[in-house]
């Protein structure tokens, strides 16, 4: 069976490609190598935990060290972020509101989608090039105060909890609310996100980026996926993706991060099913607060789900709840990833492309600032056949590290006679989301 695909326009001309159903043959495909992986991991898998992310990696050549952990190649990247971003932000602010206006592209397809791919091949792409930490920091040596100095300290209990907020923000603002691709609409969301940053930076110290900042957390949890990392002594090494992920701190809200992200993106599938459609269309409630519930029913469904499942798993066990949701939170990274990449593939090929072109000419004068005006969009990479066969993959990989991780996990956490038995809840619930991510595409 074969595939084909349709485009769909959104108010402003952001052109969101939706697949058409996978074939249902990959369905079945999925669903039953998701249920093998699982229980033979239960068999096969190791007895003792293997994954170190302190020692794990062989270090990569010494100059290839000095060369990437360089003062001038950072404040590269830095200033290259910021121009970026200026750039992008002249187009908003000055560009006309429709169709031709590369700033909904960037937002929506080489920002929200390209920068955690990137992170998944590269490491934490976006702590480098983050413009918001750029203006921290020059804003704090102009006043001549230590960007690390925080006027309060930042209480262990908040985490990754504002990340989550925000992050939720952004999602609402994608998938829920009206205008979302205007430019007025996009400017007041970033603008207030760029002050809460900065203000908080300023209470808070530089550390609140990697805590706080919902776009820096994402990027640094995909990128614990990369191949390319740093061990407990500081030093760059080319390591398992097993062992990068193993070492995620286990920080309050962790789990708040996988489930928004999680339950923001199979929403986001969801909403391309013509039943779903339907309910915004005919229900007795606005088009805009139908999806709203939609989607915090989903993230809050996810959230469930796992929260009984840690609770099951760690049911014997003398471990604080709070603990064990935290725990396992990372175990739900790869299986974001596998969402990331089977939902927004061919919309990052053929809208990252047509954007690309669009940002030679912002103001659709017919300029070719940057040389790619005439760039013509190759679908090569988003052929129905290839997107299929990604989709279906990239969700059962992600499944299978996920897997693994619980296992390994559980053995590090739960005694050793429960250890076997305590994964059984988290399995079930990783086949379900599986399941669930392959349905959503079979009933596209």
């Amino acid at each position: 069976m074969t595939v084909s695909l349709v485009p769909a326009l959104t108010a402003h001309g952001v052109v969101s490609r939706q697949d058409l159903p996978i074939p249902l043959v990959y369905l079945l495909v999925g669903s039953v190598a998701a249920l093998l992986v699982s229980f033979l991991a239960l068999v096969v898998l190791w007895r003792e935990p293997r994954l170190d992310w302190m020692h794990a990696g062989r270090p990569l050549p010494p100059r290839v060290q000095r060369v990437l952990d360089s003062p001038a190649l950072r404040a590269g990247l830095r200033a290259l972020g910021l121009l970026v971003t200026a750039y992008i932000a002249v187009a908003a602010l000055f560009g006309p509101d429709d169709d031709s206006n590369p700033t909904p592209g960037v937002v929506y397809v080489l920002f929200w989608v390209g920068v955690p791919l990137l992170s998944m091949l590269l490491g934490p792409v976006w702590r480098l090039l983050n413009p918001i930490r750029t203006i921290d920091t020059a804003v704090t040596r102009a006043t001549g105060t230590d960007a690390e100095a925080a006027a309060w300290p930042l209480p262990h209990r908040v985490g990754h909890w504002p990340a989550a907020l925000m992050l939720l923000a952004f999602a609402w603002m994608e998938l829920a609310a009206p205008d979302n691709t205007s430019q007025l609409v996009l400017c007041l969301f970033f603008g207030t996100y760029l002050a809460v940053n900065l203000l908080a930076a300023l209470a808070f110290g530089s550390r609140w980026f990697s805590r706080g900042d919902g776009f820096e957390v994402y990027s640094t949890l995909l990128g614990h996926l990369s191949c390319l990392g740093r061990r407990g002594d500081g030093q760059l090494v080319l390591r398992n993706p097993l062992a990068g992920v193993a070492g995620t701190p286990a920080v309050p809200g962790l789990s708040g991060v996988v489930c928004v992200l999680l339950g923001s993106t199979a929403y986001d599938s969801l909403g391309g099913s013509t039943w779903w459609v339907n309910v915004v269309q005919s229900g007795p409630l606005p088009a805009t607060l139908t999806r709203t519930l939609g989607l915090v029913t989903m993230v809050a469904l996810v959230g469930l789900l796992f929260l009984n499942a840690c609770l099951l798993a760690g049911w014997r066990a003398d471990l604080p709840s709070a603990r064990l949701v935290e725990e396992f939170a990372h175990t739900l990274i790869p299986i974001v990833a596998g969402y990331v990449v089977a939902h927004y593939w061919s919309l990052l090929v053929l809208n990252g492309q047509k954007t690309i072109s669009q940002l030679s000419d912002p103001f659709a004068t017919g300029a070719n600032l940057l040389g790619t005006a005439h760039l013509v969009v190759n679908p090569t990479l988003a052929d129905p056949n290839v997107v299929s066969v990604l989709q279906v993959t990239a969700i059962v990989v992600g499944h299978v590290v996920a897997v693994v991780l619980a296992h390994d996990r559980a053995l590090r956490l739960l005694p050793r006679r429960q250890a076997m038995a305590g994964q059984i809840p988290l399995l079930v619930l990783m086949v379900a989301f599986t399941v669930g991510g392959l349905t959503l595409l079979f009933a596209a």
